[in-house]
């Protein structure tokens, strides 16, 4: 079954971590780009941070949104087929449903509509 899956939100405190992991299935996901994005209640979805598919042997293009930029960063395992998503110094409002998906062109892009496939999205919650 083609499908990525998301894990690893939480509740955490002000200037907490976590790791959000996109587990992929039914395909190879270095074959792909991948975004990360998010949704707050009332809020439009907004993207988070970028990793383009496999340049030559192992060179990746990352890119983050101003926002979260010195804070976030994204990266792969290629032997799990899992991407992370490390989240530092969180705020609260990095607070939202958190989303992986995958993209089938070359480089990084924050414009939702080219991805394909989406994850079920995972819970981050900033708040002492």
């Amino acid at each position: 079954q083609v499908q990525l899956v998301e894990s690893g939100g939480g509740l955490v405190q002000p200037g907490g971590s976590l790791r959000l992991s996109c587990a992929a299935s039914g395909f190879t996901l270095d074959d792909y780009a991948i975004g990360w994005f998010r949704q707050a209640p009332g809020k439009e979805r907004e993207g988070v941070g970028f990793l383009s598919r496999r340049y030559g042997r192992s060179v990746y293009r990352d890119s983050y949104a101003d926002s979260v930029k010195g804070r976030f960063t994204i990266s792969r395992d290629s032997v799990k087929n899992t991407v992370y998503l490390q989240m530092n110094s969180l705020k609260p409002e990095d607070t939202a449903v958190y989303y992986c998906a995958r993209g089938s062109f070359f480089g990084v892009s924050g414009d939702y509509d080219l991805y394909d496939l989406w994850g079920q999205g995972t819970q981050v919650t900033v708040s002492s």
